[in-house]
């Protein structure tokens, strides 16, 4: 092996609101943040989503070419419309048939049912005394 993933990170014009959306939608916590970067992992010790601030990010319109997505993430869900709800309370907007949604900076989801061989999404984390935790 020459490497590993550290974090995947996303360009916003709001790391730490970009940074908030996404902890509550995974259930993990806020584990680093300055000004212009942001990380939510599920400890400080373990590499996860990032969240870097660029002032001049123009978000990808879902369906353009013009402005493609270049990438978009897949979170794993139990239930998918009940998820749905979750995302769109915390800022998200649906990006029409299916459970397609933008993050609140541009960044397009899906929502994927999870398959038979993972575990369900509910209290996968445990704290450092290892209790069961959803995060934040």
């Amino acid at each position: 092996m020459t490497g590993r993933l550290h974090h995947v990170v996303l360009d916003t014009r709001d790391p730490h609101g970009l940074a908030r959306f996404w902890s509550g939608l995974l259930g993990l916590p806020i584990t680093f943040a300055s000004d212009d970067w942001v990380v939510v992992a599920v400890d400080d010790h373990h590499s996860g989503m990032a969240f870097q601030l660029a002032p001049d990010h123009q978000p990808p319109v879902w369906g353009d070419p013009a402005r493609p997505q270049q990438l978009h993430v897949d979170v794993m869900a139990d239930d998918p419309d009940v998820t749905g709800r979750l995302a769109v309370e915390l800022g998200a907007t649906p990006l029409g048939d299916g459970h397609v949604y933008a993050d609140p900076a541009g960044h397009p989801f899906c929502l994927v049912p999870r398959p038979g061989w993972a575990p369900p999404a509910t209290n996968l984390w445990r704290d450092r005394a290892g209790r069961p935790t959803m995060g934040p």
